[in-house]
């Protein structure tokens, strides 16, 4: 067995890069200024590979290799290696573009074509490898940051899993990742058999997070590239286990990792969180735009700070106005799933690591957030249903 190499430095992968050739055997890659700069977090290694933009598609050998090298590294536990193609200038290149998604043509066959499985029967799953032992997909996202998307997902989470459902949360939000602070979770994951990360758990969720993976104040400058490499990992080389639904932290926006994502993942259905003010509105109408765009089912969205109780007198304010999330369901034709105030202890509950549907489960604010769970599981399984009834049931007589 090889001697544990203690400290994992950048001059040693370096040395360990310049013996991958570049494209067309003209070189090493380091040597061709192609690897960008080495950032390495607990024995985790994560670069790119700067390819020319028209060969994109066919360096992934090359990318392969220089994984390969460094995971053979002594004392190295893993690399995030990504292509990235850029133009002489250092301007990004447009990406490859994606060919279309074409029609499923039903095989000739002697006997009645297979049904799809529940958790995959829509036209937004089609071409999208799903993730082994989980049923369903769910993202929550949001047009723009400072809107309480992540709070919210994470009590939707534990309202699923109140409701009875075997619960993943997935923190897609690499460059601020929250769910090591909101549910309280510390520590560094494990690994089977070297290879596949477990995942970390709390509050009957299982979570995986870079927040797990890299230091809290880490900052994480990465191009997209590499975020959609560490999102990929993060989603499939988890030991997730049976769940009936994994819940996908989105990072704000609707920039490349969110579309990538949304263009990858076999999603069951998006949740959008916004506040009533037409601003947060105006982004979240982004958000759904983006989802429809790409085929995923718009599950609904969900008004957070929504109005202010007084806690000595109980009166209401309105501080961000009221109802506009609501407005805006209607107006675009998908489902209003709830309402939740502005309330002093889910914040204090939630910088705490002890969201309130778990620290004050018969609190109405819990309640809030049980029901909302019901209603954007209600739409999961409306979504299954109509297309599972979209499907033809071809019958050979």
């Amino acid at each position: 067995m090889p001697a544990v190499q203690e400290n994992v430095t950048k001059e040693i992968v370096i040395e360990r890069l310049k013996t991958v050739n570049g494209p067309d055997f003209t070189g090493n890659i380091v040597d061709l200024g192609m690897v960008s700069e080495i950032f390495i977090a607990d024995a985790k290694v994560f670069f790119s590979i700067t390819v020319p933009a028209a060969r994109a598609q066919e360096m992934e050998p090359l990318r392969a290799a220089a994984e390969r090298v460094v995971k053979a590294i002594p004392g190295v536990a893993g690399a995030v290696v990504a292509l990235t193609a850029e133009k002489k200038g250092g301007g990004m290149e447009a990406p490859v573009p994606q060919r279309p998604a074409t029609r499923a043509v039903p095989p000739a066959a002697p006997a009645a074509a297979p049904r799809p499985a529940p958790h995959a029967p829509a036209s937004h799953s089609q071409g999208k490898r799903g993730v082994p032992g989980i049923e369903a997909i769910i993202a929550v996202a949001s047009g723009k940051g400072g809107v309480g998307k992540s709070t919210t997902a994470v009590n939707i989470a534990l309202g699923l899993a109140a409701n009875g459902l075997r619960v993943g949360v997935l923190d897609a939000d690499i460059y601020g990742p929250s769910m090591p602070r909101l549910l309280n979770i510390h520590g560094r994951p494990q690994t089977v058999d070297g290879k596949v990360l477990k995942p970390m758990e709390n509050y009957g969720l299982k979570v995986m997070s870079m927040g797990f993976l890299v230091d809290e104040e880490t900052p994480m400058i990465w191009r997209g590239p590499m975020v959609m490499s560490a999102l990929t990992q993060m989603l499939r080389e988890v030991e997730w286990g049976p769940l009936d639904v994994l819940v996908v932290d989105m990072p704000p926006g609707t920039g490349d990792a969110q579309l990538t994502m949304a263009q990858q993942v076999p999603l069951a259905g998006a949740v959008i969180v916004s506040t009533p003010q037409d601003l947060a509105l105006i982004d979240a109408r982004k958000g759904l735009n983006m989802f429809r765009k790409v085929d995923v089912p718009v599950l609904g969205i969900v008004e957070n700070m929504s109005y202010f109780l007084a806690p000595d007198t109980g009166k209401r304010y309105d501080i961000f106005g009221h109802g506009g999330a609501r407005r805006e369901a209607e107006r675009l034709g998908v489902s209003f799933l709830g309402e939740v105030p502005l309330e002093m202890g889910i914040r204090e509950s939630s910088d705490a690591g002890t969201p309130v549907v778990v620290s004050k489960p018969d609190s109405a604010e819990a309640k809030i957030y049980r029901d909302i769970a019901a209603n954007v599981w209600g739409r999961v399984k409306e979504e299954r249903g109509a297309a599972e009834a979209a499907v033809p049931n071809i019958v050979f007589e």
